[in-house]
């Protein structure tokens, strides 16, 4: 490419000159290409240590004059015929040019503006990248694409140097970070070491420090162990390999939700020089991420930019220091000290934003305003006039009409239906008369007409006894209130709230039953999502209802197990509530739709909200506070039951392993994590970890899991079996009980666990919170993100590996591939449907893939992919007729005209090519130049097709009018024979079941007959498979000499269509059909081995006839007949040159054949007349009633050895699977040729 001109000063250092003139010189790189010696090796290694450009580019040109000792860098190749097409421009476009000059600074001065003028030519349809210098990375980026042969869509996101320790020598070289590939490359004094790993290959990735590898990150896959050390900043590289295996690892998870994150957020307004965009769009994603999940945001929110400042407290009356975030939507605070503050403002809430006056005490305030009258003063602002201006822009974009924003309306949120009688109609009547809902229409022919939840149902059914008849509990749960209320009045309420270590102290005593629904979703940030989108839900329910699936099924056999034991859900009122909400939310997110579990903690959300209220709480935790719980896979679920197992053996370790033993950590860990324990603990105990779980996330689940073991360590380390520990741990969560409930008890089901034995000590559920806190309080949320990552690899590599054994199983044993084989294959499968979301392929092929579908259609690639895994893989090889042939292969394996295969088909294709006799392999190729295989566009031209597919298909009908016909006279004889007899004999039935359920083996009698054209497709199928074989003349000789045997059977086999019977079947629609329009050339074929000699003839498989009289005279004596009862004669040179155009067998156009190789002047010869049925097409025919059937072909190739020999040659596919993959990744070498780039 070309260079912008810099000088250089010592131009032979390390560089060897292979052409100058007076103004240019190109020269070579030291070591570059054959030889180079110890100073080539030297250079290479000084080239890969040091990142010199010169490993990108081997060669470059200098511009020189006569008397200076500078010289300018102009152009620089990374192949010889790249740099030679720049020394010849310079050539022919300026040397005359330049001989004109007589002084030397000006022509110096006319090359540097000639160049520069090229560049900005090449450039000027490039974007400007800012401040970003990307010459150093577009560097980086070329070395990458030609060192490992990476296409053009695979992006480089940044690279480091560091060290590879291969055993125990450390290779210096260069890691490279792409967005689907881990690549390293080291040159050390001759030894090259090029390693390319697959981010969705990755089982581990983490950042350790030992003896013998200091401060090093690992890197597994299923079959090697990297390490690399040696970084100059490990933290950043770490953090970015975790961020693109986590992408990766999404993608397997989810593809459809991988597509829709692919747009990252938008970067900073001003890039760092020397970073790659894609490393920026990381890092805003990262941290984007970070910000969502700290004030539990919408997942579309969008960080703008972040900034350090002070808010002012007026609660303890301090300036406390920390970070502002602004995002379109949201201003947030978080203080440095994790607890001491953390503040919420939404901008719909936001009235005014005014800059007030500096003072030395207050520098750079501003002052934000909010609707419910509270005012928020930051300082400290390093850019306020930037800030104020971003906050005034998001503020213009907010929608005018607020959309609900105070607390006082959260009762008025969700509609009622017509009143209907209830067991609490006096706290209807309390409510505002609202009009009749759409919600109500159920599916199934219930009730058109069942009311809407518009509050918790709590309040419509427990019992009516005022607080101050509750004793101790009603005071106690007065006193609850009381000290929200001071809270409320101190620190604010509502969204704006500031949060402080006191609000988890409150929550931690316990909410108060009538604010616990109000402080859910605050807390979750469920709030923001529905005052944002006011009359989703109602739609939502609207549109579902009616709507039948899978999930829906569900759901209507979960509803009666949904706390069956509170009389909420006992009557139609609650049962209604819980459908609509599961239902609308199915309808909302299909790829998760319904979960079992889901119903358990959706019942509880109903009981304290009304049903709008809980669809977005059920939507905060589906979607945000637990994510990936509720798919198919429960793979969240998994996922933190590998934290869960981690943080025992951290915290417990003298019962991580019984536990281990016993397997109990994966049956305890489902049932409590995803229902929150509301399944496994008394109702109004669980609800209060619910409380600390919507204000801290995951870490209070995990903290009581661990407390809950750790009470119960010595009788767990006495259990002998799982049933064993599972009871001990059953009894003691069912006497978990919160002794300050108002709430009556509710029956827990789990308690029928507690049989035989006196029960255990009840544990208060605030005394178990409290020793969660004393002892496991350390965990942070950091560390948690950090520990999904890692167990997210493992558990996702797991669920990929039970899915492939999975697949492999469902493969038949008569398949003839070993486990191993199939698992390789299945690898080599799946990864060439990824490449095709790696690389931004439009093709329709599984772009999506649905990890609900069954494991078997959850991978399927399209006829593109099949043809490049077809042509790697193939034993046999057709040169340039292998896509051909890979196509009709493709139709063949494709039954259900998707234009998709899944691998149960691929492996079927590829068996029938590698296993079985030579009958099995013979009958596949015969297959594939037949119908559907052989598609219309490959026969002699439409029409012809046309006639042949509605000839067959015609034939088919009447063949099945027949079977009907008979299949009616036997069940008529059937009924006959059994009417009378009693009782029926349904054995008969079950026999008939069976058979028609047995999977009919194909016989060689069952497949049609071939027509000429096709015959003629499968000889040229073979010439093609024979022009690289080592026998390649004695191949050619024997399928010659077996063609013009077929060739004479299929003449004989004419003789006997002559009958009246047949000709007025087979002849009438010839007559009628219109000839064809002459094609443009008038090629033709000639069945005769290639004369050793002729390289064109050898490659292709053809000859051109009338090259020589031997050639000509061998075709005659094979091919005889010329007419309907004619003797077979041998032709003489002249007559076969002379009746080319009288051919009865084919003339056939050389685009109809779709074969590139075959010659536009090749014939195949035949006799004198032309036969009454041929079809005419301009200067030739193709005889339609010539044909040739399986056997014959089997019996013509068994009479020759050499033939039988090729077909029963034993190929092992695990060879070509490992050249595949050398192919895949194309490992680049020092080469003098251009480096082709191998799309994979």
């Amino acid at each position: 490419m070309w260079l912008g001109p810099e000088e250089v000063l010592v131009a032979n250092a390390l560089w060897v000159t292979e052409r100058a003139n007076p103004f240019f010189v190109l020269q070579r790189r030291r070591g570059h290409g054959k030889g180079g010696g110890l100073t080539g090796l030297l250079v290479g290694t000084l080239d890969v240590v040091l990142d010199s450009s010169a490993r990108v580019a081997p060669y470059r040109i200098l511009h020189q004059t006569q008397d200076s000792q500078v010289y300018w860098t102009v152009a620089c190749g990374s192949s010889r015929k790249e740099i030679t097409k720049h020394w010849e421009w310079l050539e022919n476009n300026l040397l005359q040019t330049l001989s004109i000059f007589d002084n030397e600074e000006d022509i110096t001065t006319f090359v540097k503006g000639k160049i520069h003028g090229i560049i900005a030519e090449e450039n000027k349809n490039v974007q400007p990248q800012g401040d970003e210098d990307p010459g150093k990375f577009k560097e980086a980026e070329l070395k990458m694409r030609r060192q490992f042969g990476m296409p053009e869509g695979e992006k480089l996101v940044n690279y480091y140097s560091c060290s590879y320790w291969k055993g125990r020598v450390p290779r210096q070289g260069w890691l490279y970070l792409t967005v689907n590939h881990l690549c390293f490359y080291s040159f050390l004094l001759g030894k090259e070491v090029s390693l390319v790993v697959q981010w969705v290959d990755v089982t581990r990735l983490e950042k350790n420090a030992t003896l013998l590898f200091p401060e090093s990150i690992r890197v597994d896959t299923r079959d090697q162990e990297l390490f690399f050390s040696m970084f100059l900043n490990i933290g950043e590289t770490f953090k970015l390999m975790e961020q693109l295996a986590n992408l990766a690892v999404r993608q397997l998870l989810d593809s459809e939700g991988f597509l829709e994150e692919k747009a990252p957020p938008r970067p900073p307004p001003r890039p760092h020089r020397n970073i790659s965009a894609l490393k920026r769009d990381l890092d805003a994603r990262a941290k984007n991420e970070c910000y969502c999940a700290t004030f539990r945001l919408p997942r579309d929110e969008r960080l703008d930019g972040h900034t350090s400042c002070t808010l002012w407290t007026p609660f303890n009356k301090l300036h406390i220091p920390g970070q502002m975030f602004i995002s379109s939507n949201y201003i947030c605070f978080a203080s440095k000290e994790e607890d001491a503050c953390h503040l919420i403002i939404p901008l719909r809430e936001v009235t005014i934003v005014e800059k007030a006056d500096c003072s030395s005490v207050l520098p750079s305030p501003l002052s934000i305003s909010t609707k419910s009258k509270m005012t928020f003063l930051f300082a400290n602002l390093k850019d306020r006039e930037f800030l104020v201006e971003r906050i005034s822009d998001f503020l213009q974009k907010m929608p005018s009409k607020p959309s609900g924003g105070s607390q006082a309306e959260r009762k008025a949120s969700v509609v009622d239906a017509a009143p209907e009688p209830s067991p609490a109609p006096q706290e209807l009547s309390e409510q505002p008369a609202r009009p009749t809902s759409p919600l109500g229409g159920l599916p199934g022919g219930r009730a058109q007409e069942a009311p809407t939840a518009s509050q918790g149902l709590l309040r419509l059914f427990q019992r009516n006894t005022p607080v101050e008849d509750l004793g101790a509990k009603g005071a106690k749960e007065k006193m609850k209130e009381e000290s929200w209320n001071i809270h409320f009045f101190e620190f604010g309420r509502g969204m704006c709230m500031y949060r402080t270590a006191r609000t988890r102290e409150l929550v931690l005593k316990g909410i108060p039953e009538s604010l616990r629904g109000e402080l859910w979703l605050l807390f979750s940030g469920a709030w923001n999502e529905m005052v944002t989108h006011p009359g989703y839900y109602a739609e939502l329910v609207e549109k579902s209802m009616g709507k039948y699936s899978l999930a829906t099924e569900e759901i209507e056999r979960d509803l009666h197990r949904s706390m069956p034991e509170h009389p909420a859900f006992q009557n139609e009122l609650g049962i209604a509530a819980l459908r609509r909400v599961l239902t609308a939310y199915a309808f909302r997110n299909p790829t998760i739709g319904y979960c079992q579990a889901m119903n358990i903690v959706t019942s509880v959300l109903l009981l304290y909200g009304s049903e709008e209220e809980a669809f977005w709480l059920l939507v905060a935790l589906c979607e945000r506070m637990l994510p990936d719980y509720y798919n198919t896979r429960v793979v969240g679920a998994l996922v933190d039951q590998g934290i869960f197992e981690e943080l025992t053996r951290d915290f417990l370790p003298q019962l991580s392993k019984k536990m281990q033993d016993l397997g109990v950590i994966s049956s305890i860990s489902l049932s409590w994590f995803l229902t929150l324990f509301l399944s496994v603990m008394p109702f109004e105990s669980a609800v209060v970890i619910v409380d600390c779980f919507f204000y801290e996330g995951i870490k209070v689940i995990l903290q009581v899991a661990l407390a809950i073991l750790d009470a119960n360590v010595e009788q767990l380390l006495g259990c002998g079996d799982e049933g064993e520990a599972m009871t001990v741990l059953g009894r003691y969560l069912d006497n978990v009980v919160n002794k300050q409930s108002v709430s009556p008890p509710i029956p827990h089901l789990h308690a029928l666990l507690t049989s035989g034995d006196d029960p255990p000590e009840e544990v208060d559920i605030f005394d178990l919170l409290k020793v969660s806190y004393e002892k496991f309080s350390s965990l942070r949320a950091e560390d948690i993100e950090q520990m999904r990552f890692k167990q997210r690899l493992k558990v996702i590599q797991s669920l990929e590996d039970t899915a492939k054994r999975s697949v492999v199983r469902a493969i038949p044993g008569d398949i003839g591939f070993s486990i191993e084989e199939l698992e390789d294959l299945y690898m080599v499968f799946k990864a060439k449907h990824l490449a095709s979301q790696y690389w931004g392929s439009s093709r329709p092929a599984a772009v999506r893939r649905d990890p609900s579908l069954p494991y078997l259609e959850q991978y399927r690639i399209d006829a593109h992919q099949f043809r490049e895994l077809f042509a790697s893989l193939t034993p046999w090889a057709c040169g340039t007729h292998t896509p051909v042939l890979a196509g009709r292969m493709f139709r063949l394996l494709d039954e259900n005209k998707d234009s998709l295969i899944n691998f149960k088909e691929f492996v079927t294709g590829m068996s029938g090519m590698y296993h079985g006799d030579l009958t099995e392999k013979l009958k596949v190729l015969y297959k594939l130049h037949l119908p559907p295989a052989l598609s219309p566009e490959e026969a002699e031209s439409a029409l012809e097709a046309a006639h042949y597919f509605t000839e067959d298909s015609s034939s088919e009908e009447v063949l099945q009018q027949e079977e009907r016909e008979e299949a009616g006279n036997d069940i008529q004889d059937k009924r006959r024979e059994e009417k009378g007899t009693s009782p029926p004999d349904y054995r008969h039935y079950l026999r008939m079941w069976a058979k028609e359920k047995e999977v009919q083996k194909e016989t060689i009698k069952d497949l049609p007959k071939m027509n000429q054209e096709q015959f003629i497709e499968l000889c040229k199928t073979l010439y093609n498979m024979f022009s690289e074989d080592p026998m390649e003349q004695d191949l050619y000789h024997a399928i010659a000499t077996v063609a013009s045997l077929l060739l004479r059977i299929g003449e004989v086999g004419k003789r006997f269509s002559a009958w009246p019977g047949r000709k007025s079947r087979d002849s009438a629609p010839d007559e009628d059909e219109p000839p064809a329009p002459d094609p443009p050339q008038d090629p033709a074929w000639e069945l005769q081995p290639p004369a050793a000699g002729d390289p064109q003839a050898k490659a292709g498989g053809d000859t051109h006839p009338g090259k020589t009289p031997q050639e000509s005279q061998v075709v005659g004596e094979g091919g005889g007949g010329e007419g309907r009862g004619s003797p077979s004669q041998p032709l003489s040179d002249d007559e076969t040159k002379d009746d080319l155009s009288t051919s009865s067998y084919s003339v056939v156009s050389t685009g109809s054949l779709q074969c590139e190789d075959l010659a536009d002047d090749t014939v195949l010869v035949g006799g004198e007349a032309r036969s009454p049925v041929a079809t005419t097409h301009g200067g030739g025919a193709v005889d339609t009633d010539w044909c040739i059937s399986f056997e014959q072909i089997l019996a013509s190739i068994l009479t020759e050895s050499v033939l039988v020999n090729f077909f029963e040659k034993r190929v092992d596919i695990g060879l070509k699977i490992k050249d595949h993959r050398k192919v895949e990744r194309q490992f680049s070498t020092s080469s003098d040729h251009e480096q082709s780039v191998v799309l994979g």
